[in-house]
């Protein structure tokens, strides 16, 4: 699973994958929407986040050191100044894979998807407020659906894999290298959600 994994390259590595300590921290909207800004729009100082967001500087710099003792935002130094500090993205993604952490820190991966999910819905709701002047080409390609399957959990992770797969197949976002003429950035936003409410609690049919 990631979070925006469209954005800023710089790194070696373009993904950071999540631990207790990352999901700890990235376990706050604020946070979360910190991360998406820098890797949509490129390096940016608390001043500018904070606009963005409606925040103070002061709650948007401790964030951002937040975010650096983790690992997931450093300092632009080549940027930055004696009277202005520049962040940026320190990977392109935040990936998690590990089934055991979800087990061993079952309170902070729920905080932490509930993050996820906020920033998701706000994602989705700035979109749907600017459908109405949006151009057509682009109101016809906007796709909110869902479609309910009879899977296995086996089937479901891989489904989730192929998924993926499939989006990685396309242009991700680059704000240092500029965009294609008639491109635009699109939020592709994926959920495989189990619906348990049939299920009890020894695992099977209610």
């Amino acid at each position: 699973m990631t979070d925006d994994d469209g954005g800023w390259k710089h790194s070696d590595d373009p993904h950071i994958a999540l631990t207790a300590k990352g999901m700890r921290a990235m376990a706050h909207p604020v946070r979360m929407q910190l991360i998406g800004l820098l890797r949509k729009h490129g390096p940016s100082t608390a001043t500018r986040l904070a606009e963005r967001l409606g925040l103070n500087s002061g709650a948007t710099s401790y964030h951002l050191r937040q975010l650096a003792a983790a690992g997931f935002v450093e300092e632009d130094s080549e940027r930055g100044n004696a009277r202005e500090r520049w962040w940026r993205s320190a990977h392109r993604a935040t990936v998690w894979t590990g089934d055991d952490l979800a087990d061993e820190e079952l309170e902070t991966a729920t905080g932490f998807l509930r993050s996820v999910l906020a920033a998701h819905t706000l994602t989705a709701q700035r979109a749907l407020d600017a459908f109405e002047t949006t151009p057509r080409e682009w109101r016809k390609a906007t796709d909110l659906s869902d479609t309910l399957l009879q899977l296995t959990p086996a089937e479901a992770e891989r489904l989730a894999g192929e998924l993926a797969a499939v989006v990685g197949r396309y242009r991700r976002v680059d704000p240092e290298g500029g965009a294609p003429a008639g491109t635009e950035q699109v939020s592709v936003v994926l959920h495989v959600l189990p619906d348990l409410q049939n299920i009890d609690a020894e695992g099977g049919p209610a």
